[in-house]
């Protein structure tokens, strides 16, 4: 019961590990007694199913969640539910990947034409001489 991304992506189970602990903040007795924030983690830097450039741009979108040691840990804490939790931890991580996947549009490097260069230079120098007539006027 891997975790699909894509048609053509798939993430193995021994690369997704969960463990459950207690969750913090309000909840009364459920709180102390039930373990249900999940804690998903995912050995991006070893898995397969995932090319190079994909892993290099996952490493920047997962920003404090990249371990040291290649993985992606998911805290989740949301709900009350512990299978609501572990739902969104797989769905928060799929979106993370999808979004890799998408490669940035290369940036298209443009020059200012020769004639939008002395169009500048004349607006200023009209602007300037405009300014100079503003000045005293001697006699």
């Amino acid at each position: 019961m891997g975790l699909r991304i894509t048609d053509q992506i798939e993430i193995a189970d021994w690369e997704l590990v969960e463990s459950f602990v207690r969750a913090s903040g309000p909840g009364g007795q459920n709180v102390n007694k039930v373990s249900t924030a999940v804690e998903l983690r995912f050995e991006a830097a070893r898995s397969p199913a995932l090319t190079g450039p994909v892993k290099t741009r996952l490493r920047r979108l997962a920003g404090r969640k990249w371990t040291g040691d290649g993985a992606i840990v998911m805290f989740v804490q949301d709900t009350r539910s512990q299978a609501r939790n572990r739902e969104l931890a797989r769905e928060r991580l799929a979106e993370m990947i999808r979004a890799a996947l998408v490669a940035p549009k290369r940036r298209v490097k443009t020059r200012v034409s020769q004639n939008q260069k002395r169009k500048r230079v004349d607006e200023k120098k009209k602007r300037g001489e405009v300014k100079s007539l503003r000045g005293k006027v001697s006699d």
